[in-house]
């Protein structure tokens, strides 16, 4: 359902899962391993991985908390996309990676939801991607206390939202591991 020209294939985005990003994030675990199993899928369904790496003043490139987490496990040939600001896509090579694989839909995975996951999801559908959130293959941290709500609700009202998200000729939706077609 894309509106990009000659892109029928899908890629799984792996946002942000560095040690320092998911170190107190709700479901750490859970999560990580949910995004195994979707690497796992892609990979033997021959869909591309694609991984986001983030780094700014705060996360600095190259330091242990900049490193994705242990758990898992990037392939040399995989594409690596470095960003420094929340939407995935701005000032980075995404959408030339996404073109040279011939890629029109997202299936997008990692952290933090409140503001990686939906720059991103925002980025995408606006450049004319169709974009999948796997609703419970991203995480947060607890910002509660600076106002923002809990991070089961920031991560189940951004499913909510997600769900319902269409554009003329592209269309966002959340479902859960078990349920994405690749």
């Amino acid at each position: 359902m894309t509106t990009l020209p000659d892109r029928d294939r899908t890629a799984l985005l792996v946002i942000d899962v560095q040690n320092d990003v998911v170190a107190d994030n709700h479901d750490r675990d859970g999560v990580i391993a949910r995004i195994n199993t979707l690497i796992d899928k892609a990979r033997a369904e021959d869909v591309p991985v694609i991984w986001v790496q983030h780094n700014d003043d705060e996360l600095w490139r190259d330091s242990a908390g900049w490193e994705f987490v242990p758990e898992l496990k990037r392939r040399e040939d995989e594409p690596l996309v470095h960003k420094s600001y929340h939407d995935s896509f701005e000032d980075t090579d995404l959408e030339s990676v996404l073109a040279e694989c011939r890629v029109g839909r997202l299936v997008v995975t990692g952290a933090q939801t409140d503001f990686c996951i939906r720059s991103t999801l925002q980025g995408a559908l606006v450049r004319g991607y169709d974009a999948l959130l796997v609703a419970d293959a991203h995480t947060t941290e607890d910002l509660s206390k600076y106002g923002a709500p809990t991070p089961d609700l920031v991560i189940a009202h951004t499913n909510l939202y997600w769900n319902s998200q269409h554009t003329p000729g592209r269309k966002g939706g959340a479902v859960n591991t078990t349920e994405v077609v690749f």
